[in-house]
């Protein structure tokens, strides 16, 4: 038997917004069964990232604010759901990786202080896959025991765990993605990871997805190649890159310690691309099949899975961070439905999270030692 709670509308927060791929999610999947999703309040640190938001999500109150400096009490606000993707610089495999003790690391945190705070009924937690292996593990666990004690004097949050390979849910980007569905204890509902069985037939290749974007479409700028960055591309076949091309001696690259596999990588039209980045310098700007150029940030937003009317604000490189650093929309839309239909009662081809084992036994609390002693 499938719970049921009652049809609501549910005030939404975002911690480190960025431009709004999930807010967008959340605003296409609302309204299953009178279920809503309203935005309540977003924050995040970038000021072009916070007008992008402000420009697509209008009459949301929208904070640009380094999180580490906010009065979670005085500024934000009363809230059903909260959102909240931390930056992932500390636990990429690109980055130096320090996990739990990086700068960045420790931003998880102020999910959990909201949450303290305002006791959702549930929340959606984000990172890269890398955070799994982050210090041998024990990031992940660390962040996963912090969540699920969450909630000040509430009993706290049952976790759903699962790495998300967005290719299988239609999305045309091999991205793979950490999201963290928490749901209080004291509400008698059960989530399930929607399964990516209906989207195995969806054409998720690059070319589909770049396909017939219209000229009214703003960020179609092209980027300026040098003529040794165009005659590089030339030498470089659909899903190569700058070090395993056949490249003549003057156009290789003179790169000591680790060669990133997606400089100068070229896409294959017939495949999902691969992970769409928001930093790096040349070399990191995904490049087309056939055409000797980088995308243009709308081809970019395309494989992101935002709509061609979402406006993106600030100049091309701060548009590209944003693009980048998005979870894909399509994405998000889909674990958001998931979420609706969990409290509205609704059955779906769901799956089992593959990384709940992963989750520390809960800690026995002062309350509970007190009444088994009693």
């Amino acid at each position: 038997m499938v719970n049921k709670q009652p049809a609501q509308t549910f005030r939404l927060g975002e911690l480190f917004s960025g431009p709004g791929g999930i807010a967008k999610g959340a605003q296409l999947a609302s309204g299953i069964a009178g279920n809503f999703i309203a935005h309540a309040w977003a924050t995040d640190y970038d000021k072009d990232t916070c007008e992008t938001y402000r420009a697509n999500f209008k009459g949301t109150k929208v904070i640009n604010q380094d999180v580490r400096t906010l009065d979670i009490k005085k500024q934000l606000g009363p809230i059903d759901a909260l959102a909240f993707g931390f930056p992932c610089n500390d636990f990429s495999v690109v980055g130096e990786r320090k996990g739990i003790e990086g700068s960045f690391g420790p931003l998880y945190e102020y999910g959990a202080r909201v949450i303290d705070e305002y006791t959702p009924k549930w929340f959606i937690a984000e990172n890269v896959g890398g955070l799994r292996n982050s210090n041998d593990g024990l990031a992940f666990k660390t962040i996963l025991d912090r969540l699920q004690h969450a909630g000040g004097k509430m009993d706290g949050y049952r976790l759903y765990p699962h790495l998300y390979k967005f290719e299988e849910y239609g999305v045309p980007q091999r991205r793979h993605r950490i999201l963290i569905v928490g749901i209080r204890d004291d509400i008698d509902v059960e989530f399930m990871v929607p399964s990516p069985e209906p989207y195995k037939d969806a054409d998720v290749s690059a070319e589909t997805a770049l396909k017939g974007i219209p000229g009214w479409a703003t960020n179609q700028e092209h980027t300026r190649q040098s003529k040794a960055v165009v005659e590089r591309l030339k030498h470089i076949k659909p899903g190569e890159n700058a070090f395993t091309a056949d490249l003549p001696l003057g156009l290789q690259l003179n790169v000591a310690g680790a060669k990133i596999s997606q400089i100068y990588k070229r896409l294959e039209a017939e495949k999902p691309s691969y992970t769409i980045t928001g930093s790096g310098g040349g070399g990191t700007h995904v490049y087309h099949w056939e055409e000797h150029r980088a995308l243009t940030n709308r081809e970019r937003a395309r494989i992101q899975t935002f709509p061609d009317d979402f406006e993106f604000k600030g100049g091309k490189e701060s548009v590209r961070k944003q693009i980048g650093m998005a979870v894909p929309v399509e994405g998000a839309r889909i674990v958001f439905e998931a979420v609706l239909k969990t409290f509205a009662g609704i059955e779906y081809d769901g799956i089992e999270p593959n990384l709940h084992h992963l989750i520390p036994p809960r800690r026995v609390e002062a309350k509970e030692m007190s009444a088994t002693l009693a």
